[in-house]
């Protein structure tokens, strides 16, 4: 003990009366670094102390930075052969979970800023739709400008939370990315959604003419046909395009021409196909002037169209208040999974027929709620029109499967219309069938117009609304059938 206390004591005087002799040592890169060093005494080894490398100077980094801007720019991005690193590579997210990388592929295997471009162009087509042709314009135009934002290179709208593994700290994502995961990646948005469709529907039409809520029913055979398609699909191309019974599903509810209903069961089930599905549905939904009006004149003979109904009786405050409050318990009786979708579409409505009680809160709903949410819904479905999403098989599968399912829609309504026309004591005008596919009120509105094409004078409007309203019942509860089956 006695003579390692002499020791300490001596390498100490040594380090404060010595002055310190400096050599240059070689970095790891060639360049020399000073260091110090401190004589060796008997015993004790000598130490090296290595100063600090010379920082860069400040205009060399900045003229470093200025130099790099161009390959920055989103010119440089349209010509990215490959996809960024936190896709094809993976990262580490906000909450310190590895999220592993996977194969991004464009149709016809053309490079990613390529696929940018095109993407581009095709949300350009969106927003020209909507802008100039009027074509479902509160939707299209959001969806399209998500599309937009999300396929500008380097803008990172889109971009997850990404955690840096060494220091820890957390790079905040894209905007849009926290707008799909708040109210998209919940259900949240389509369900709020469904609170504004409630309060400005009237099923007055419906409760007066109940019979008109089987033309509704037969309008989701579209459902149908476009889920058995898709399974067919997949067997007809040996797997060129592949959709399991989930994607099938999802796929299947775009026939019942409820935007928000195909996207809350696509969240659920296949959330990789949300955005051909939502702008299969939303376009389709669009086009049902274009679309329907044909299969309507094939089904439905000319005699036919010129029926005049018997005009609906009034239906009472009472009945209205009580209609939504029935509807939730039978369908929480029978469906439960359904619930979320019914439950506020029946809120929405019972606060539009209470009166000046609730009228604030119907009014909020009918309003400014449905259109913040409509703004961010469209958003951040568009913001999953990426490249990789979008550009391929399945995406062109959806598209023409939604049209099938539209067009088989039509017809069920029409051809139900038709065979209850026979057995029904008081007319029916076939044509207010198609109005089952719930585009509300599009679709009351087309039924309307080609009845009078047939007789000017032969209002179907307030007909049809029966069958469209019941058709919006009608897609919720197929959603909620199709969740419960496939989970």
């Amino acid at each position: 003990m006695k003579h390692l206390l002499l020791t300490l004591l001596t390498l100490l005087s040594v380090n404060v009366l010595l002055p310190a002799q400096t050599a240059p040592l070689a970095d790891t890169t060639g360049s020399a670094a000073p260091a110090t060093v401190t004589p060796a005494l008997p015993g004790v080894p000598a130490v090296v102390t290595t100063a600090p490398a010379q920082a860069e100077p400040l205009w060399k980094q900045t003229l470093r930075k200025v130099k790099g801007l161009p390959a920055e720019t989103g010119i440089a991005g349209f010509f990215r052969k490959d996809a960024p690193d936190y896709m094809a590579k993976g990262y580490i997210d906000e909450n310190g979970k590895k999220v592993e990388g996977h194969d991004v592929k464009v149709v016809g295997n053309l490079p990613y800023g390529v696929g940018q471009l095109l993407m581009v162009l095709i949300c350009l087509g969106l927003i020209y739709l909507a802008v100039v042709k009027d074509f479902e314009p509160l939707l299209l135009l959001p969806i399209g400008f998500g599309g937009l934002l999300a396929n500008l290179p380097m803008a990172g709208v889109t971009m997850p939370a990404i955690m840096d593994p060494i220091s820890h700290v957390v790079e905040p994502g894209g905007f849009l990315y926290y707008f799909f995961n708040f109210g998209v990646s919940t259900g949240l948005f389509p369900i709020m959604i469904f609170f504004g469709v409630g309060a400005m529907t009237d099923f007055g039409p419906l409760i007066a003419n109940p019979r008109t809520a089987m033309l509704g029913a037969a309008a989701q055979l579209g459902i149908f046909i476009a889920l058995i398609g898709a399974l067919v699909l997949t067997k007809v191309t040996g797997g060129v395009i592949n959709f399991d019974i989930k994607d099938a599903a999802s796929i299947g509810i775009i026939g019942g021409a409820d935007g928000p209903t195909a996207i809350w069961l696509t969240t659920k089930l296949s959330p990789q196909l949300l955005g051909a599905i939502a702008v299969a549905a939303y376009s389709y939904m669009a086009l049902v002037p274009i679309i329907q009006p044909p299969i309507m004149r094939l089904l439905v003979p000319e005699a036919e169209r010129k029926i005049v109904m018997k005009q609906l009786r009034h239906v009472s405050k009472m009945e209205k208040v009580c209609f939504p409050l029935i509807v939730l318990l039978l369908c929480a009786l029978l469906l439960p999974s359904a619930v979320p979708l019914i439950g506020a579409l029946m809120l929405g409505n019972l606060a539009r027929e209470v009166g000046p009680a609730v009228s604030r809160i119907a009014d909020t709903m009918a309003n400014p709620l449905i259109n913040i949410v409509t703004i961010m819904l469209g958003l951040s479905v568009g913001s999953k029109l990426a490249c990789e999403k979008f550009l391929n098989m399945e995406t062109l599968g959806i598209l023409i499967l939604g049209l099938i399912a539209f067009g088989f829609g039509t017809a069920g309504g029409c051809i139900m219309g038709r065979i209850m026309n026979k057995f029904s004591k008081d007319p029916i005008n076939p044509l207010i069938g198609s109005a089952g596919v719930s585009a509300v009120p599009m679709a009351a509105r087309v039924s309307n117009k080609v009845g009078l094409e047939s007789d000017p004078h032969n209002y179907l409007l307030m007909h049809a609304m029966g069958p469209n309203v019941s058709g919006v019942i009608g897609s919720a509860v197929v959603a909620g059938v199709l969740y419960k089956l496939c989970t």
